[in-house]
């Protein structure tokens, strides 16, 4: 048997094209490693849209709050003007018992009763004004008024102070619902910034598709229905809109290309609710602020008894509103970063509808 001969060793050309590989994988597995990955835009968006749902619904309490404010800075400012003419109706007392304290020190010397009204606490002493006998009739009615005013007094003092209390919390809570509000919308645009232009685009252009088969497939409905309907009865046209939804009607369309904005209520942007609010104070209705409010403002409506100018409701939460123009669509303003559209019912979680 023949001596196994040694393998060769690799040629210069071949280590530097083994080196160069090695290197190159190394690179690039380090490369690998290090890169931020890129963010899926499926995921981004859902993100994004759950994130901007949650700031509608943090809105929505805000407009909440806010009209708790608002209430409560009207409930201060009438109990401060009743305080203000108390204390005037008070001082007029004080002013007539002085009189009196000082006719009977011209005469007889001013009587205890009244050194008590007018030197100390007056309520303490009018406590005791209906055992006193020194006075007349005239002087002790007097002094029953003049109680009768301080104890009115001071309950409507206990009133303003409780009430400017409650309007500072709910002055807290309405700031700390802002910071939440603009927390979320931050994130959701941080998230936004991160992609590409090109991939924004796909994200508008897959939203822009969506719209555009929800509206596809309200058209559909709405085209099957009406069929149905004329078959039904071929003689029986279709109930015009009466005159408050016209009036409702005309003022949301006018509305179309408006900015959203929280906690807008016109006349230059809107949130959901506070454009069905204004849409109905156009028709001499006035419906609360929260959309949740809204819900209850009026009789239930059926979804194959919708008619143009009802409220229609989204969301378990019941977060979301717009206004019923007819064909199975709405006009609604959407979220932050849109403007107020229309929209077909079915492309949002349809709850119900109201009449008010």
């Amino acid at each position: 048997m023949g001596k196994r001969r040694k393998p060769s060793p690799p040629s210069r050309a071949r280590m530097a094209v083994l080196t160069t590989a090695m290197a190159g994988g190394a690179v690039l597995a380090s490369g690998t490693a290090h890169a931020e990955p890129t963010p899926n835009l499926a995921s981004v968006k859902e993100q994004v849209d759950k994130l901007n749902e949650e700031a509608e619904q943090a809105v929505e309490q805000f407009n909440g709050f806010q009209e708790k404010q608002q209430k409560l800075q009207g409930d201060a400012g009438r109990i401060q003007e009743k305080v203000a003419r108390g204390q005037e109706a008070m001082n007029e007392l004080r002013s007539q018992l002085g009189a009196v304290a000082a006719d009977q020190y011209r005469t007889n010397g001013i009587d205890p009763s009244f050194q008590l009204m007018l030197d100390s606490d007056p309520a303490a002493y009018l406590e005791r004004a209906s055992v006193q006998n020194h006075l007349a009739d005239s002087q002790i009615s007097l002094l029953k008024q003049a109680q009768n005013e301080q104890r009115k007094l001071d309950q409507d003092r206990a009133e303003a102070t409780a009430t400017l209390a409650q309007l500072d919390s709910v002055g807290t809570e309405l700031g700390e619902k802002k910071k939440q509000i603009q927390a979320k919308l931050a994130q959701a645009q941080g998230m936004l910034n991160k992609l590409s232009a090109e991939d924004r685009a796909k994200i508008n252009a897959q939203q822009n598709a969506e719209k555009a088969k929800a509206e596809a497939q309200a058209a559909a409905a709405a085209d099957r229905a009406s069929r149905s309907s004329e078959r039904q009865n071929m003689n029986t046209p279709a109930p015009p809109a009466n005159g408050r939804a016209a009036a409702i009607l005309q003022f949301a369309y006018a509305q179309l290309g408006k900015p959203y904005g929280w906690g807008a209520t016109g006349p230059n942007s809107f949130d959901c609710s506070g454009l069905t609010g204004g849409a109905y104070r156009s028709a001499n209705v006035k419906l609360p602020r929260m959309s949740q409010d809204q819900w209850n403002s009026g009789a239930r409506v059926q979804r194959a008894d919708l008619q143009p100018g009802d409220l229609v409701f989204f969301y378990p939460d019941i977060h979301h509103v717009g206004i019923y123009i007819g064909d199975g669509k709405m006009i609604h303003a959407p979220r932050t970063g849109k403007n107020v559209e229309v929209l077909p019912i079915s492309a949002m979680p349809y709850v119900g509808a109201v009449r008010p």
